[in-house]
């Protein structure tokens, strides 16, 4: 990553959020993702603070232009769980009108949680780029948490949402998820991410906050099946 990248991981309960007890248990990253030149941000999956957020970003002389979701569960973009209500992206829009990238497959989980609407919304497919000023950032579909997950590369980085955690994955037995989805994506539409890609997680799982991919192909259990058949036994789908 090079010095005009403004890049930041945030963990909910800690850097933010940190009366919220409910932010604390979850565990989230938030990522912070733009150009130093010319002053203009996203935020990855805005949750449980969006005044904290926006207020990290301003102290760092930057500007919140856009937000970019993994996907639809509240605990990434807001909205209810488990009896419960979580800010997100439409506090974000609340304070400031900007547009919320997803990946197409993810548009009726994202509005039916969160009640935003179309025009809110910029619908995307895998490989589109989104530009932050000078800086690009390749969003990845990666089905399997979610039916729209997606993960986002930027300049030898990998935020991958709930898709791939230095140990383990992202659950695949709440709605919408799809183990055989999820083992194409691990295993063929990640593949050509290269080992000395760090693996930046939605959740903060482990020990440490970030990996190499390499590393993490490595130990992480979720690479030992080497066939779908292997994989959907082991998850206990097959």
């Amino acid at each position: 990553m090079d010095d005009r990248l403004y890049f930041r991981q945030l963990l909910a309960g800690r850097d933010f959020a940190r009366s919220d007890p409910v932010a604390r248990q979850m565990a989230n990253f938030v990522y912070l993702i733009g150009d130093r030149d010319t002053g203009e941000a996203v935020v990855v999956d805005p949750a449980y603070s969006v005044t904290d957020l926006l207020e990290i970003a301003r102290a760092d002389d930057m500007e919140i232009t856009g937000a970019l979701a993994t996907h639809y569960h509240p605990d990434h973009i807001g909205g209810s769980m488990m009896g419960m209500t979580i800010e997100g992206v439409s506090e974000l829009l609340a304070h400031a009108d900007v547009p919320i990238h997803i990946q197409a497959d993810e548009a009726e989980w994202i509005k039916k949680v969160t009640d935003i609407e179309d025009s809110s919304l910029v619908l995307h497919r895998s490989g589109d780029v989104v530009e932050v000023g000078g800086v690009e950032i390749e969003l990845i579909h990666t089905p399997g948490h979610t039916p729209g997950s997606q993960c986002f590369l930027v300049r030898g980085g990998l935020v991958a949402g709930d898709t791939l955690f230095l140990d383990g994955c992202g659950r695949t037995d709440l709605p919408g998820a799809d183990p055989a989805a999820m083992f194409d994506s691990l295993h063929h539409k990640l593949a050509r991410i290269p080992d000395r890609t760090i693996l930046y997680p939605g959740h903060n799982y482990s020990t440490r906050p970030a990996a190499s991919m390499g590393e993490t192909r490595q130990h992480n259990f979720v690479f030992k099946p080497r066939t779908e058949q292997e994989w959907l036994a082991m998850f206990g789908a097959g």
